[in-house]
């Protein structure tokens, strides 16, 4: 079955919600429909479509004018089996002791290693991306210098990799949390496939915003692997919910946005320690003073 995209920009949030939901009544109608602000800067965002029909074109030069976006590009997908491409192409990560690898490379996991099985076609977080990599290195680090934490909180968990990981290591109370429920049901199946169910507790939650992260608040270590915008929010309720001398692991960050979240975070009584960088992609490793 083929695949269309339809693709454009344009400025602000508001009008890229106005545009994605008038797609949704386009004839053929899309799949799918989704409103992403590009990170650069810009205040541009993008508003795509999926089809199995090519959309009509002259309809989506018409929603193009309306909303004053750029004109759509329309592109026919390859048909391809994305899973098996994916496992093709995405070997075994190693980041310091951690071994995050699919089933496929089962025969591949070194011994001397804290292995994690993260499918290559669930959720975001196999371990490959700068982000989720720089945050189990930022850990690695922690553990090496003697950090022991006792309940840790991992804010938009994604596949759940980076809790996993936390409970892997220590005997901690361990809270994994998403927005979207999709990511929440692919956690728990992570965590089954690592023979760890009952080791992490995954809630969908929007930040610290559920009865149950609040009554294991506060934390010795709080993951946040999302972006700018949402971390720069999360600021004084992350504040909130670390103990003193507790660490803070935070991702999602291009490069020249790291100085700026930082600087947040340090109005927020949270310092930061040191930084990586990984291709675009910036993690803070940060510390709460006593």
């Amino acid at each position: 079955m083929p695949t269309f995209t339809a693709l454009t920009t344009l400025n602000g949030q508001a009008a890229g919600e106005r545009l994605g939901a008038a797609m949704e009544q386009l004839s053929p109608a899309p799949t799918g429909v989704g409103v992403f602000e590009v990170e650069d800067g810009s205040g541009l965002w993008e508003v795509g479509g999926y089809f199995t029909e090519r959309p009509d074109e002259t309809a989506l030069a018409l929603l193009a004018a309306a909303f004053d976006a750029r004109a759509f590009t329309v592109s026919e997908l390859p048909e391809t089996d994305w899973v098996a491409h994916v496992r093709r192409e995405l070997a075994p990560v190693r980041a310091g002791r951690f071994f995050v690898y699919g089933s496929h490379d089962a025969d591949k996991v070194p011994e001397d290693c804290v292995p994690l099985l993260i499918e290559a076609a669930m959720a975001f977080g196999t371990g490959h991306h700068g982000t989720t990599l720089g945050c189990l290195r930022a850990l690695d680090a922690l553990i090496g210098q003697g950090v022991v934490a006792g309940r840790v909180a991992d804010i938009g968990c994604g596949t759940a990799v980076l809790a996993m990981a936390a409970a892997r290591v220590w005997d901690a109370t361990v809270l994994a949390s998403d927005i979207d429920a999709v990511a929440v049901e692919v956690a728990q199946a992570n965590l089954a496939a690592n023979g760890m169910e009952g080791r992490v507790t995954c809630l969908e939650a929007a930040g610290f915003d559920h009865p149950e992260l609040a009554a294991h608040a506060p934390y010795d270590l709080i993951f946040a692997n999302i972006l700018k915008g949402p971390l720069v929010a999360l600021a004084p309720d992350l504040a909130a919910n670390l103990v003193p001398r507790g660490h803070a692991i935070l991702s999602g960050l291009l490069n020249e946005q790291a100085a700026n979240v930082a600087a947040v975070y340090a109005q927020n009584g949270i310092n930061i320690v040191s930084d990586m960088q990984i291709g675009d992609w910036t993690t803070l490793l940060l510390r709460k003073p006593e």
